[in-house]
């Protein structure tokens, strides 16, 4: 929702990007920042304090397509455009206002475009014809009861709670405390956007809405695929060449078994089915990545072994079939 943060604050430059970035840009450009800037990684620093809480805002405007389209048209008519009045003095945003109203002497207006911004979908939207002045529950403009302002927060969950869905508590940065169901399944850097969560209306409107940015932290173990969910299982040489039934690991559950068929190589994937995480849209998969232990001590006699072992295989370079296939 438009607020005067809009006209003073460039989101873009807060960012670092340009304002023609693409959405993953601006994805890629927040989760940089936030790493380096989150309050986790700067325990008691204000100013990084500040300066996440100002990343966030900005990443939450720019990162919504209709809020990043009312913003730069916002931002069109508050900087790169310019309000004028006959006779030469330059009125701003509240001056123009006023005299649409006639709090400013019955002025008349010129509107003259600078920066090329879109003016006619703003002017539009003034009226009822465009989305600045409304929301989805119907038309805010002059005279009508105005919606509180939205907030926004963020919170850091640990892998299991992201994974499986929790009710948290926070504090917003006036303090106010918040329950918020968080939904099982919730990715790092996901927006949840809680209804009538946010700053009440002035003069009886809707309450504003919570615009909440999860962060989870690293696994030592596991990895989100989507749904499903990733481990690398290390098997030995023998067992890999062999076919062995070996343990895997589940997220909060006891282990389950799994058969490694003989002649498994190092990266093949085996699946688990069910055993992923488990929404209400679906359930993912337990997705186990061997990976093929060497030993990084022999005997001499192990190595002795080693070598009439690898006497009796075929001569063959494993690398033959790569180096041909990178020249082709």
């Amino acid at each position: 929702m438009a607020s005067q943060d809009w006209f003073d604050k460039d989101f873009y430059q807060v960012l670092g990007v340009s304002k023609e970035a693409s959405d993953a840009d601006i994805k890629k450009a927040y989760r940089k920042l936030a790493r380096t800037y989150h309050p986790d990684q700067n325990p008691g620093d204000a100013a990084a304090e500040s300066k996440f809480k100002e990343i966030s805002e900005a990443h939450s405007v720019l990162s919504d397509p209709e809020e990043r389209k009312e913003y730069d048209a916002v931002r069109a008519m508050g900087g790169g455009a310019r309000f004028t009045a006959p006779g030469g003095g330059a009125g701003g945003f509240d001056d123009v206002f006023g005299g649409m109203f006639g709090q400013q002497g019955g002025q008349r207006y010129t509107f003259q475009q600078g920066g090329g911004g879109d003016y006619d979908d703003l002017i539009g939207g003034l009226f009822g014809s465009g989305r600045f002045g409304q929301t989805s529950g119907g038309y805010r403009g002059f005279g009508g009861p105005t919606p509180g302002r939205d907030v926004t927060a963020t919170t850091t969950l640990d892998f299991i709670t992201a994974t499986r869905g929790d009710q948290v508590t926070l504090q917003t940065a006036e303090g106010r405390p918040i329950t918020v169901n968080v939904p099982a399944g919730v990715a790092d850097g996901q927006k949840i956007r809680l209804r009538g969560k946010g700053h009440p209306s002035p003069d009886g409107g809707q309450t504003g809405d919570l615009i909440l940015t999860v962060h989870v932290r690293k696994h030592p173990v596991f990895e989100r695929d989507g749904l499903n969910l990733r481990v690398t299982v290390p098997v030995t040489f023998e067992e890999a060449s062999l076919g062995a039934t070996i343990q895997v690991p589940t997220l909060g559950g006891d282990p389950v078994k799994l058969r490694v068929a003989p002649g498994t190589p190092s990266g093949r994937v085996l699946r688990v089915k069910g055993r992923g995480v488990e929404t209400k849209k679906g359930t993912g998969d337990l997705l186990a990545v061997v990976q093929v232990a060497v030993p990084s001590h022999l005997s001499k006699d192990a190595q002795e072994k080693l070598r009439e072992f690898a006497a009796l295989l075929p001569d063959e370079n494993p690398r033959d079939d790569l180096i041909a296939r990178a020249k082709g």
